[in-house]
């Protein structure tokens, strides 16, 4: 007796000096960490000024007159004096204007084009020379309508700030910082594109820093690192102040889960070069809206940015590794952070091995158990033959499997009801009417379908134990603390046979509960579910559950207003799913407690009633998606075009013509909360422009309302050059276009005809079996006329008729700044708009030839 409580003690000290001394390591860590990055002289107020300042002259689209001139001198004005400070020190400043034109491909279909668009560069380096340079990239254009404080006015802020601390260090550089602020990123990436394509510094460029943005304020998230490249991520590892990054958050943006894209993508792919991209991601909700304002945005924000960008780039320019990036290229890394202090970082090979050794520990284990289970009677049968005893001991084995293979069929069940379950409830609600009602109210949700979730996995395990009344609680709940395992380290196997990084956290979920279990087994078995037993056990849970729920809260605070900005897929099934798909990792390693219980009653009626009153309340309309709180503001996003459309014939002439409001809803609940405001948008318009007039060229389902025609004063200039027919039977066509800074072309050769070439970007168009081709272009102030030019190639059939013409030419032309941007009407329509709508507006022509 005494030898086993003395074994229940030491199982008990070594589990608690086991947390201890991992929660030392972590504060060493932390502590080293402090120690070892200054966050220097970032001054946040400075900054904090050049935000005002900035987003002062409202939204800064491309080629508008407040991008283009006046914060364009507003940098150079704050460059120069920052470089009138340099002059006493050991470095010196170089700046450089570019406006750059060109074409590049944006994958499938899609030619972004662009013709004199701005970008401001400025090269800080040691006086006595530099080779090898790092870039650190921000844009200061917005998209129309926000005034684009956080997205991405505070990151061209903050770079001000970081040169200006850089520039004063009394210690040289060894390398040197390309500070590139470029004025052309909403418009489809095109300024960093003219900027790593065409200038003359950008091969000089080894390694670069994006900041970006996906929400309004708070914590920067470094969110995918690469590609390779593992000393970069060690290197923010070393550096950062306050780091924030996870390699999950990378796994997720580059599978697609995310509709958005970064400079980053086009340093990576056009430029060849490394990088680390960032973005504030608090509040997507106000992303891209009228609330995107330096207001809103801490100067806590600011300064916890700034200390880790300028930390970062003062170790990276000091760092031998940049100098010849390529001979440290090869090898990616696990990284996470442990809620925002630390960060953990290791090379992914090394994160395999330390997988499959988990994954083999699990194996052993589980095995075993198996030896075990087959020989715990063997004390009680000392008078059996040799032939009885085995017969007996693969007999208990054999039940071990099975009990383990019914349990894990159990469990699968338990999830797949569960999964039902909330999309069932999802229906109901969509079928109510209801949808997005978590939109201002997230946790109503989380009591919503996370109390069905929890409910059906405690009742269905609670129905699978009334059915085992012959095995044990405690044998029970060992069983399924097994299965949990087993699943887990499936999960870890087929994660790390896959090669993601992300295969860190199944492999936390196995060994910190293992080892728990290991040294508690003892006193479980003799005592059960005691107090002692559940304090010490949720203990061993304690750092990947508290890192697992970390990451959880994160992914719904960046989901959550995407999910708010889906027209398509309903989001609250997609919502619901994410809610159960949480609740089971979380309930993996608490289902054995449901065993162990007397009872389960009193936990399904809070559960049940839980779920009614919510489902009542949200049924009877209480929580309404949208919210006008100047403190917590929920808008509801449309965009409302007053356009006036052309329809040409082959011989040119005009066919026809209307004009009206092109209405297109960026949420699932369609214009149902609009309609009882504006009675004129509802149902039955909702058709009339789906495939006449694509929204940016993809079809989407827009309200067609009836208004006067539009009279810009610079009117759209199109015309046909030259037609001409070449040597190889193909038809090349030239024309010219003037138009507003934004326009959009679309093609769609007929039946039996095809593009064989055309002068956007690389001269060959790619095969397409939708048939149509898009062209975004913009230009910034002082542009020439639109050249282009393609080829098709007619039917080869002698009998084909061209009297429908051979190809479909659109044309769109968006005034998004100055008196053309606005109309009487349109003013008068939006001013109808309740005040939890956020409409972007513009005025748009669209012309229609066939050739």
């Amino acid at each position: 007796m005494r030898a086993g409580l003395l074994a229940e003690s030491s199982a008990v000290i070594l589990l608690l000096g086991f947390v201890c001394l991992l929660w030392i390591l972590v504060l060493i860590s932390v502590q080293q960490l402090i120690s070892s990055s200054s966050p220097g002289h970032f001054n946040a107020l400075r900054a904090r000024k050049h935000l005002e300042q900035i987003t002062s002259v409202g939204p800064r689209t491309v080629g508008s007159p407040e991008n283009e001139i006046t914060t364009v001198n507003y940098l150079l004005d704050q460059i120069e004096q920052i470089r009138s400070e340099s002059k006493t020190g050991p470095h010196f400043i170089t700046v450089d204007i570019q406006r750059p034109t060109g074409c590049f491909s944006l994958g499938g279909f899609t030619i972004s084009c662009y013709d004199h668009v701005t970008n401001i560069a400025v090269k800080l380096q040691p006086k006595t020379s530099a080779q090898h340079f790092m870039l650190a990239n921000c844009h200061f254009d917005s998209v129309p309508n926000s005034p684009g404080a956080s997205d991405d006015a505070v990151s061209c802020s903050v770079m001000l700030e970081v040169l200006h601390s850089l520039v004063n260090l009394s210690m040289p550089l060894k390398h040197g910082v390309i500070f590139l602020f470029n004025g052309a990123e909403e418009t489809k990436l095109q300024a960093s594109h003219g900027f790593i394509t065409q200038h003359p510094w950008a091969q000089q460029v080894r390694a670069f820093v994006n900041l970006e943005a996906a929400g309004v304020g708070g914590k920067e998230l470094v969110f995918q690192t690469g590609p390779e490249n593992p000393w970069l991520v060690q290197a923010y590892a070393r550096a950062a102040v306050h780091p924030f990054a996870s390699v999950v958050g990378q796994e997720i943006f580059q599978s697609g889960l995310i509709p958005s894209d970064t400079d980053f993508r086009i340093f990576r792919d056009f430029g060849n070069i490394p990088g680390i991209d960032l973005a504030f991601i608090e509040n997507g909700f106000l992303y891209h809206t009228k609330y995107d304002t330096p207001e809103r945005i801490h100067t806590n924000s600011i300064q916890r940015a700034g200390d880790n960008i300028l930390s970062v780039l003062k170790h990276l320019v000091m760092s031998e590794e940049l100098a010849d990036s390529s001979e440290y290229r090869h090898g990616n890394m696990v990284f996470f952070d442990m809620l925002g202090v630390t960060l953990v970082v290791y090379p992914a090979h090394v994160g395999t091995i330390i997988n499959y050794v988990v994954a083999v520990a699990t194996m052993i284990y589980l095995g075993m158990k198996f030896i075990l289970t087959s020989r715990v009677d063997q004390i009680f049968l000392p008078l059996c033959d040799t032939s009885v005893l085995r017969r007996h001991m693969l007999c208990a084995a054999g039940r071990y499997i099975c009990e383990l293979v019914c349990a894990v069929c159990v469990l699968i069940l338990s999830w797949v009801f569960t999964l039902l379950t909330v999309l069932f409830v999802a229906l109901l609600v969509k079928l109510m009417g209801r949808s997005m009602f978590w939109y201002s109210y997230f946790y109503a949700a989380i009591c919503l379908y996370g109390s069905a979730a929890v409910g059906i996995i405690v009742l269905i395990h609670t129905l699978a134990k009334t059915q085992c009344r012959s095995t044990g609680r405690v044998d029970l709940a060992e069983l399924f603390f097994d299965v949990s395992l087993l699943l887990w380290c499936c999960v870890l196997l087929f994660l790390t046979s896959r090669g993601w990084c992300s295969a860190y956290l199944p492999m936390m979920m196995v060994v910190f509960p293992l080892i728990s279990k290991l040294l508690l087994s003892r006193h479980f078995r003799a005592r059960g579910a005691t107090l002692q037993y559940s304090v010490l056990y949720l203990m061993g849970l304690a750092i990947p559950y508290i890192h697992i729920m970390f990451l959880i809260r994160v992914i719904f605070e960046v989901f959550t207003p995407i999910l708010g900005s889906t027209s398509e897929t309903p989001p609250d099934f997609i919502m619901a799913l994410l809610v159960a798909l949480a609740t089971v990792i979380l309930s993996s390693y608490f289902i054995h407690f449901i065993y162990l219980s007397r009872s389960t009653k009193w936990i399904l009626a809070v559960l049940g009633s839980v779920f009614t009153l919510m489902f009542v309340l949200v049924g009877c309309g209480l929580f309404f998606p949208y919210s006008a709180d100047p403190s917590s503001p929920r808008p509801k996003r449309v965009s409302v075009q007053h356009i006036t459309r052309r329809f040409h014939s082959l011989n040119g002439s005009l066919q026809s013509s209307d004009s009206g409001f092109c209405i297109n809803n960026q949420d699932y609940t369609g214009m149902q909360h609009i309609t009882p405001y504006i009675p004129q948008i509802n149902d039955s318009i909702c058709t009339l422009c789906q495939e006449q007039l694509p929204y940016y060229g993809f079809p989407r389902k827009s309200w067609y309302l009836p208004a006067p025609e539009v009279s810009p004063k610079a009117p759209l200039e199109f015309q046909l050059l030259s037609r001409q027919e070449t040597e190889w039977g193909t038809i090349k066509m030239t024309f010219e276009v003037k138009g507003p800074s934004h326009m959009s072309l679309y093609l769609r050769p007929h039946a039996g005809v095809s593009l064989s070439s055309w002068s956007f970007g690389g001269g060959t168009p790619g095969f397409n079996l939708s048939g149509k081709y898009f062209v975004f272009y913009s230009h910034g102030l002082d542009a020439a006329a639109w050249n282009f030019w393609f080829e098709i190639q007619p039917p080869k059939s002698s009998d084909a008729s061209p009297d429908e013409g051979w190809i479909s030419l659109a044309i769109s032309a968006h005034y998004f700044s100055g008196s053309d941007g606005r109309s009487e009407q349109l003013e008068s329509l939006l001013k109808r708009f309740p005040a939890w709508v956020f409409p972007a507006s513009w005025i748009s022509t669209y012309h229609m030839y066939r050739y």
